[in-house]
């Protein structure tokens, strides 16, 4: 065992206090291991701009900011993945009926793509993803979608101070 080995993982042990960093290392783990199988599957595209592709095929054109609502990055990372799709030929981007934003859609490349996607690697990453979930039934998933529901209803910030409200009332009482 080296040196490095021994070094403890801070970002584990600190548990919910680092949760937000221990959720990114896994997301890039995941982005990183799926471009493995997409790449060997013949893809010649990021890990990261799949979401985009499925969004499209699924829900038809949308603007910027609706692709960013429905994959949940920012307008600015939905723009840079769409500058290198259109640049490909996988997606049509022209300006909407109001000028004030692109209406993008895919292209008959970007179809193809997606079709043999669903056909291809899609199911190998699924599969492998959720073997790696493996636990009760939808738990992980489960899990995340509470977290996400929570920090909707109630941010982080407001929690505190409700928090810190609380234990001053619990302090005097």
């Amino acid at each position: 065992m080296s040196e490095r080995d021994k070094i403890e993982d801070v970002v584990q042990v600190l548990g919910h206090l680092a949760l937000g960093t221990r959720l990114k290392r896994i997301g890039e783990c995941l982005q990183s291991q799926t471009q493995v199988l997409i790449d060997e599957e013949g893809f010649d595209l990021p890990s990261s701009h799949f979401p985009i592709l499925a969004a499209l095929q699924r829900l038809g054109e949308l603007n910027v900011g609706e692709l960013a609502q429905a994959v949940g990055v920012s307008q600015p990372a939905i723009s840079r993945a769409l500058q290198g799709l259109q640049a490909q030929g996988l997606i049509r981007a022209e300006p909407s009926s109001d000028r004030r934003s692109r209406a993008v859609t895919l292209s008959s490349d970007g179809r193809r793509l997606v079709a043999k996607a669903k056909q291809s690697v899609w199911p190998r990453i699924e599969a492998a993803v959720a073997e790696a979930c493996a636990g009760p039934p939808d738990s992980l998933l489960g899990q995340l979608d509470k977290v996400e529901a929570a920090l909707n209803a109630e941010p982080l910030h407001l929690r505190a101070v409700r928090q810190a409200n609380q234990k001053r009332r619990n302090a005097r009482a």
